[in-house]
């Protein structure tokens, strides 16, 4: 029995994707990557926005014929469309043998099971289930970085957010547990983790009473084999004095924060339902940069929300070019159904909010690439990623650099080097969103 297992979505559904994928190694399948050789199919879906609902649909579409017509014994839809849309998938759909939800990937390889043993059934559980932990894991992105997903769910109720009504309220994963995941995940190879959640600034304060990601850091930093710690997804109201400390003073952790803002209008923030104002903003921060100078930030913004005018938007333009974010991703406003936006009144139109997610990429073009050709000249710690194929060229990525959303630095060199090495590298021109070096004598680890 050969599966075909696709992940789509964020980072947070692929730690889910290899939990599963872990799940039913551990039963003996083997996994393909040729969908004509799939005895079965899995995806793993995302529902966030409309472009993500619409892959989603269109690749288990994809599949539909395959299962009647083909060699396919089961086809099995899991993720956040499975949990909101399962009836609909049921109706529309009926190739799909069975849906498995969010809070229920680890009945997996029970529901394969049983779609093939003619009994086919769901796996749909309680969106508010404590956290899955402490479960068997292949990792998929190449074994020298790893998400370590640290908490499930959103208490957050942004009205334009769908997250609580699919992953449910903020659960944490107990810090003990995301400790020994973290040696596991050392002890394969992996030296860089990347801590996800939909936010991981509260990480903690269900189970102890107070937010304890500054504590996490600190244990994750002792873990042996783990070189860098990044931090995605900290909300700007959660950023304490203690956090900003924390990240200053462990060498291990990244001089990287993902920050998401979604706006600067302090009126689009409050019908955003966002829990700061600009002024916030502005002073956490100055904070941040005054206390971690060589911090690397990245946001995310949404154009065109409902009611959003061109005095909003002017403001907020105005606001990325005075900042000057190291990385930056605009998405215009998708409409989606159950939020509370998705009903307000003035609604922007498709054209005007694409066109304002132009404006302000072409806006931070420009400062990003300054921001590049700025670090020409310095000596960097750099990962290295992977050789291009008949090149001497290497492709690696330095503390500024998330895999999959930023650059990349281009080590030029006749040395052989190893993904996952750890080497110095002087910075010798940059082109666009990409840095190009030269590799100093030594390496370090």
């Amino acid at each position: 029995m050969r599966i075909l297992f696709i992940s789509l979505g964020c980072d947070k559904n692929l730690v889910d994707s290899e939990r599963m994928l872990g799940l039913l190694a551990q039963k003996g399948y083997t996994f393909t990557d040729d969908e004509d050789e799939a005895d079965a199919v899995i995806i793993n879906s995302c529902c966030f926005i409309g472009d993500a609902k619409e892959e989603s649909i269109n690749t288990i579409l994809e599949f539909a014929p395959r299962r009647t017509q083909g060699r396919l014994k089961a086809l099995i839809v899991c993720g956040c469309l499975a949990q909101r849309y399962s009836a609909e998938i049921a109706e529309e759909i009926p190739e799909v043998d069975a849906v498995v939800g969010t809070a229920a990937i680890d009945q997996i390889a029970d529901t394969l099971e049983s779609v093939l043993a003619g009994n086919a059934r769901n796996a749909l559980f309680d969106i508010d289930r404590p956290c899955l932990y402490d479960i068997p894991r292949s990792v998929t992105t190449g074994g020298y970085y790893a998400y370590l997903k640290i908490a499930e769910g959103c208490d957050k109720r942004c009205s334009y957010c769908v997250i609580p009504k699919v992953r449910g309220r903020y659960r944490s994963v107990p810090m003990e547990a995301l400790v020994r995941e973290a040696r596991t995940l050392a002890e394969g190879g992996v030296k860089e983790l990347i801590l996800v959640a939909q936010e991981t600034t509260l990480y903690g304060r269900d189970l102890y009473g107070e937010k304890r990601l500054p504590q996490l850091l600190k244990k994750l930093a002792e873990v042996e084999g783990i070189v860098w710690i990044r931090l995605l997804y900290c909300y700007p109201e959660e950023i304490t004095d203690e956090l900003i400390e924390v990240i200053r003073e462990e060498k291990k952790v990244c001089h990287y924060l993902d920050i998401p803002i979604q706006h600067a209008s302090d009126r689009i923030l409050k019908r955003m339902g966002r829990l700061t104002r600009q002024a916030e903003i502005r002073e956490r921060i100055g904070r941040i940069r005054e206390r971690i100078p060589d911090i690397c930030l990245r946001t995310t913004l949404i154009t065109g929300f409902p009611g959003e005018t061109e005095e909003d938007f002017e403001e907020l333009a105005a606001f990325v070019d005075e900042m000057e974010f190291d990385r930056l991703g605009v998405f215009p406003y998708s409409q989606e159904e159950d939020t509370a936006a998705a009903e307000m009144p003035d609604q922007v139109p498709e054209e005007l909010r694409e066109e304002r997610r132009d404006v302000l990429m072409e806006l931070q073009q420009e400062i990003a690439f300054e921001k590049e050709a700025s670090m020409v000249g310095r000596t960097v710690t750099a990962m290295v990623e992977g050789k291009l194929t008949e090149e001497r060229v290497y492709a690696a990525r330095t503390w500024r650099d998330a895999p999959d959303v930023d650059g990349y630095l281009f080590i030029d060199t006749d040395r052989e080097l190893a993904s996952g090495d750890f080497v110095r590298v002087r910075i010798t021109g940059s082109h666009e969103y990409d840095l190009t070096g030269e590799l100093e004598d030594e390496s370090t680890e």
